[in-house]
């Protein structure tokens, strides 16, 4: 059993006031492109990279502003298998800087089983991304075979974490939980997984019962990590966990969990299934920024994972006197 700390939504998840959109960000960012992760680097270029709706390769772009991202060109770093591990559903990617070199973390499955997925790590010691060599590093071992995602990697007081989606072992087919792990080394984890979160609340088990795509974000003495849950269609929304900053991470108790999404569908906006954020900053460093994906509309035929207009969004983010994150509700797009 896991026991979260759960607090008044006064004090930590209180609802405020929507966020207003940055005055220089125009959304969409990219079109079609879902599952974003935008680092902004030394080099003073923002990277983006993100699931394109083929599920067959991973591409990166750049710019210096992250209005230009969507003009930027795609440069293709990797193409999936023919057969074989990393054949077939290349989702998530996120781009790391790591001791001098650049790590891509993915996720991938098989031709003959295309959902049976797993993490695998791209690494290239090229100070540029897109020049030099990526060499394929394998799957990252979580512990057990199972259903496996969205890995992401933090820093904190020198030690380096893995945090993922995953099914545990003795859990249900359509079933995913946050997992976190201290990390040895960018290719491999160092002891067992902590279970952090699992699906409880109706919000996080529509259609199918999910907590998947961590992300996080450090400020103010706490760690707040943000994931995904329920089916990917206009039920995608986010929740949030917060630890402090000097807690054990790998302990559930030092975890709060909000019961209610943090971010969540707008009608009013006319965006749908907003999700599978990551956070960067704008250039200056004063202002934090929600990278997200989300639909300009609501109904969808068919499966929604072979939908393809799952559009890559930001947003800044507020705080509130406590020092939690505001992130309102995703902004309208500019009117034509």
């Amino acid at each position: 059993m896991i026991r979260i700390l759960r607090v008044s939504l006064s004090l930590l998840f209180a609802v405020a006031a929507p966020v207003m959109a940055s005055p220089d960000i125009l959304n969409p960012l990219v079109k079609q492109r879902a599952d974003p992760q935008v680092t902004l680097a030394a080099d003073g270029y923002y990277y983006l990279a993100a699931t394109v709706p083929e599920y067959d390769r991973i591409e990166l772009r750049r710019a210096h502003a992250l209005n230009g991202l969507g003009a930027a060109p795609a440069k293709v770093v990797w193409r999936r298998h023919a057969s074989g591990p990393m054949s077939a559903n290349i989702w998530a990617p996120e781009l790391h800087r790591i001791d001098g070199k650049w790590f891509l973390y993915f996720t991938a499955g098989r031709s003959d089983a295309p959902f049976d997925v797993r993490l695998y790590v791209l690494e290239n010691a090229a100070a540029d991304p897109l020049e030099g060599e990526w060499i394929e590093r394998g799957q990252l071992k979580t512990g057990w075979e199972s259903f496996a995602l969205d890995a992401t990697t933090f820093a904190l007081k020198g030690q380096r974490y893995l945090a993922w989606a995953q099914r545990p072992p003795s859990a249900a087919k359509h079933m995913t939980a946050i997992y976190i792990a201290r990390m040895d080394t960018p290719l491999s984890i160092a002891g067992p997984a902590a279970l952090l979160t699992m699906p409880e609340y109706a919000w996080e088990r529509v259609k199918f019962d999910v907590n998947e795509a961590p992300a996080v974000l450090v400020r103010n003495g706490r760690v707040f990590m943000t994931y995904s849950a329920s089916a990917t269609d206009a039920n995608y929304a986010m929740g949030m966990l917060a630890a402090p900053a000097d807690a054990d991470l790998l302990d559930a108790a030092s975890w709060t969990k909000s019961p209610v999404p943090v971010f969540a569908s707008s009608a009013t906006n006319g965006q749908y299934g907003p999700g599978h954020n990551s956070f960067t900053t704008s250039v200056d460093g004063k202002t934090d920024i929600l990278v997200y994906h989300a639909r300009q509309y609501r109904d969808i035929v068919g499966d929604p994972l072979f939908d393809p207009n799952r559009h890559t969004r930001a947003q800044a983010i507020s705080w509130r006197q406590d020092g939690s994150p505001e992130f309102g509700l995703p902004v309208a797009d500019p009117m034509p």
